[in-house]
């Protein structure tokens, strides 16, 4: 089979209480990763706020954005400028009125292509994402680039092996999951490694669809989170094969075969080999 060489790559950041200075440290990390051939690019998750989400009662409008709006202007220019496709997750405000966490894909030419919306809504202690985001109804999408064929599934949804399954069926080569996720000060984390766990799941979709996978966490503390980051790379058969540091910000850069996809879905079986008539329950 073919080769089918592509390079991706996450920026993993820290990000302050200034919108615009955020703003520019992603846009200058990009253009590195750019200069380093980077081909598809994926932000972290709400890359230019701080994680708001970790009070139940936040003054949302300061955080807001519109698609098209100052993001996708200026990330459109750069995608069409160096014909790369960046991955550009938001806080979304629509024409409704109604506020998403959002991811916005951009293709080589500079379009925006259809909006991807966050599914999987925690509620949880510092994760009250429900007081600020409504669920996605809007389904999951797959985007067919220059590059090859990509799904986006923004970090709660990353818990949900349906999600992954959703966009594999679809044709998915690669999914990308733009994440902020950390350890709550003063918490014990009583049921085991939170981190270990989330790499475990993200792993795990790798290998069961036979796709890559590219985690994007932030990094830093802001005030009661210390985010983990290691955003990394993992092969589809799960094997971790980049891994960026826990402190640092850090562009996580990596040539993939996309390939090696087909490779493992044949001789391991998973798809060919569903049982879909015992799988009534999930509907």
């Amino acid at each position: 089979m073919k080769n089918k060489f592509i390079t991706v790559a996450g920026i993993q950041s820290a990000v302050s209480a200034d919108l615009k200075e955020n703003l520019i440290n992603t846009v200058k990390m990009v253009e590195k990763a750019i200069q380093e051939g980077a081909e598809i690019i994926c932000l972290q998750e709400l890359y230019k706020t701080p994680y708001f989400p970790q009070y139940k009662k936040e003054k949302k409008d300061k955080y807001f954005e519109t698609i098209p709006g100052e993001s996708t202007r200026i990330f459109s220019d750069i995608a069409k400028k160096y014909k790369v496709v960046i991955i550009v997750p938001i806080y979304e405000r629509d024409k409704k009125g109604e506020y998403h966490n959002s991811a916005v894909v951009i293709d080589t030419d500079g379009k925006l292509l259809p909006t991807y919306r966050k599914i999987h809504i925690p509620q949880d202690p510092l994760f009250y994402e429900k007081n600020y985001f409504k669920e996605s109804e809007n389904g999951y999408k797959i985007y067919k680039t220059k590059y090859g064929t990509l799904a986006v599934l923004i970090c709660y949804d990353q818990w949900f092996p349906e999600a992954a399954r959703s966009v594999k069926m679809l044709g998915a080569d690669i999914i990308f999951y733009p994440t902020a996720i950390g350890n709550i000060e003063g918490v014990d984390e009583h049921e085991g490694d939170w981190h270990d766990a989330w790499e475990t799941m993200m792993r795990s979709h790798a290998i069961a669809n036979s796709v890559y996978v590219v985690a994007v966490n932030r990094t830093g503390k802001e005030d009661k989170l210390k985010f983990w980051g290691q955003s990394f790379v993992s092969d589809p058969f799960g094997k971790v094969i980049k891994r960026a540091s826990s402190d640092n910000e850090e562009i996580l850069i990596e040539k993939i075969d996309l390939s090696k996809n087909k490779i493992i879905e044949n001789e391991w079986g998973f798809m060919r080999n569903r049982r879909t008539d015992t799988y009534k329950k999930l509907l």
